[in-house]
């Protein structure tokens, strides 16, 4: 009896095959993890500097405040404002979104110079810049709002200090030099903490909410925005 050609040609269907790959031995599965753990605490125990940047300009001409921090930040603030040679302190900030209808004062901007007026610092020194009202991306609107104000009065200034609160810093420092240089030098400065420990950020509620959000945050307007 004579085979069929056709059927000595039919190709063959294999689902699996056998196949020699490369793995980890114990000791080196050993050596990875202890690599990772090391490496993640690393990550962990130098976030908060990274974040909570201070480098200040010597002599920088005007100290610029985010409107919107805390009280204790606008104490350091004062501070720092009567220790400097700063000729102005100029004060940002949004809208108010919380008590808005009852309210003296309509955005952070005006709360923090009033605040800043009674902790001393001599009101003829103070200016309060309002931001445009945004949903997002409010620190971009912030210092927007400053290059328009320094373009129009056609003030003479060289170098400008940032002052915010702490893990806050690295972000809002990255923006306004976007915005602000190199015409004008941006320096920063953070204001430290009273809630929690920053070397120990991660034993507090209130580290690891500001952290893990700031540096989300810091991500996105370094690689998106």
């Amino acid at each position: 009896m004579q085979k069929n050609p056709q059927a000595q040609k039919l190709p063959q269907i294999r689902l699996i095959k056998r196949q020699e790959i490369w793995t980890l031995t114990a000791q080196g599965w050993l050596l990875f993890l202890a690599t990772s753990t090391a490496s993640m605490f690393f990550a962990i125990a130098h976030l908060y500097p990274f974040l909570a940047v201070t480098s200040p300009i010597e002599a920088a001409d005007i100290l610029v405040v985010d409107g919107w921090i805390s009280d204790y930040a606008l104490e350091q603030a004062a501070a720092e404002f009567k220790r400097g040679s700063y000729r102005q302190l100029i004060t940002l900030g949004v809208t108010v979104d919380n008590g808005y209808y009852l309210a003296e004062y309509k955005n952070f901007a005006e709360i923090a110079a009033t605040t800043l007026k009674k902790l001393g610092v001599p009101q003829e020194k103070i200016i309060a810049i309002p931001t445009p009202n945004v949903v997002k991306n409010r620190t971009n609107a912030s210092a927007g709002a400053l290059l328009q104000w320094i373009t129009e009065s056609n003030s003479t200034i060289e170098s400008i200090n940032l002052f915010t609160t702490d893990a806050h810093a690295r972000r809002s420092w990255l923006i306004h030099k976007k915005i602000l240089s190199p015409k004008i030098k941006v320096g920063i400065i953070s204001a430290e903490p009273p809630y929690y420990d920053p070397k120990k950020w991660w034993n507090s509620s209130e580290g690891v909410r500001v952290i893990i959000s700031e540096i989300i945050a810091y991500l996105y307007a370094l690689l998106v925005n």
